[in-house]
């Protein structure tokens, strides 16, 4: 009997319908055809792709409804739009159009701002490094400057001097909530006494004024009492430092409410993860009014309150456009699709799940399938 000729054996992967997270088919794949009804393939054709397209009608809802929630509670609510989060002037113009002051962190921010009509005296400027120049002309023209550390402070202090003035500034400090990691890198330590000894230093000199305590206490938080714990610590603060008669004209809490995208690690979509807006604005709120009653007891206003907002009211109106350049296999069978963008263009797929749509319905069977960008490491 021949013996038979031996052949490597070979596997044949059988693909197998997309399953939703209950083991069960998928019915379709999530479609977006146009954006405030221009068609992304009329977008694609006119501008190229990839392309990024900001929704107005989205941004303005958005906004609108954190001024809202926000004035549910508390009337006096002073919002800064985050430069760094997006510096688009367009962007940028809509936002002021809606109320929004400009808070910005940089010598070009600051520069844009005042170029898009924003008064000095409606600009935030935060950030460690502000060089003589730019704090020169901010100092000028009345900008809310936020010193951020001991050598920022002595500088502004050499201007005022100079300028023979009293400027007024707020100081930026960094302390535990109980409720969110601590950020330290920006402003002065209240638990090591360097904020204290801060405000001692603007209260002694000739040339400064307080007028404003500021603080970040991160980015994305999830918990609504971090924020009600900041604002309790400021406004004690506050009343330590208007023990002698002086009075702050604001309190600044900065930023930092998340957005709708779902961040990587975490199971539960957004919808169940991340409280609801009016649950933030809520415990602000509650507790700025109550830690600033005394005001009132002593029958003056209260300060303002100021909230910089970024993420949470640009991410969901903005949408990148790319489109499918190759097609191929993986190893493992695995269909995948080269796309015309990369991290290049949206570095927060690194730290968010970003949900991807067709421009047109998709023929034929959904699968699970890899995108790759055009660059190596993507």
């Amino acid at each position: 009997m021949a013996k038979m000729i031996w052949q490597t054996p070979r596997m044949t992967p059988v693909a197998l319908p997309t399953l939703n997270p209950f083991g069960r088919r998928r019915t379709g794949v999530d479609v977006q055809s146009e954006i405030d009804g221009v068609p992304i393939e009329t977008l694609a054709e006119r501008y190229g792709s990839p392309l990024y397209v900001t929704s107005e009608q989205r941004l303005r809802a958005n906004i609108r409804r954190i001024r809202q929630a926000f004035t549910a509670h508390c009337p006096n609510v002073i919002h800064g739009w985050s430069y760094k989060t997006n510096y688009n002037g367009a962007v940028c113009s809509i936002l002021h159009q809606e109320g929004s002051w400009a808070e910005v962190v940089s010598r070009f921010e600051y520069e844009k701002a005042r170029a898009l009509g924003v008064p000095a005296e409606q600009i935030i400027f935060n950030g460690p490094n502000k060089p003589r120049a730019i704090l020169e002309r901010a100092i000028a023209e009345g900008a809310l400057i936020h010193v951020d550390h001991g050598d920022e402070l002595e500088l502004i202090e050499s201007i005022a001097a100079e300028r023979r003035e009293r400027v007024p500034l707020a100081l930026r400090l960094n302390f535990k909530t109980g409720y969110s990691e601590p950020w330290s890198r920006f402003g002065f330590n209240l638990e090591s006494g360097a904020a204290r000894a801060a405000i001692s230093r603007v209260k002694a000199s000739r040339h400064l004024r307080i007028d404003g305590l500021h603080c970040h206490i991160g980015t994305f938080i999830l918990d609504p009492r971090a924020y009600a714990a900041a604002v309790t610590t400021l406004c004690l603060l506050a009343r330590e430092i208007e023990s002698d008669g002086r009075r702050l004209r604001y309190i600044d809490i900065g930023g930092g409410l998340p957005s709708g995208n779902a961040l990587q690690g975490i199971y539960l979509p957004p919808e169940q993860s991340t409280p609801d807006l009016e649950e933030y604005a809520e415990a602000i709120c509650k507790a700025f009014l109550e830690g600033t009653a005394y005001r009132v007891e002593h029958g003056e206003a209260r300060p303002a309150l100021v909230f910089e907002s970024g993420r949470a009211v640009i991410d969901d109106a903005q949408s990148l456009i790319t489109s499918v350049v190759g097609r191929k296999e993986t190893a493992d069978g695995r269909p995948a699709a080269i796309l015309d963008a990369g991290l290049n263009a949206l570095f927060t797929a690194l730290w968010y799940d970003h949900p991807v749509r067709l421009a047109s319905p998709a023929r034929g069977e959904p699968r699970d399938t890899v995108l790759y960008g055009p660059l190596c490491m993507n």
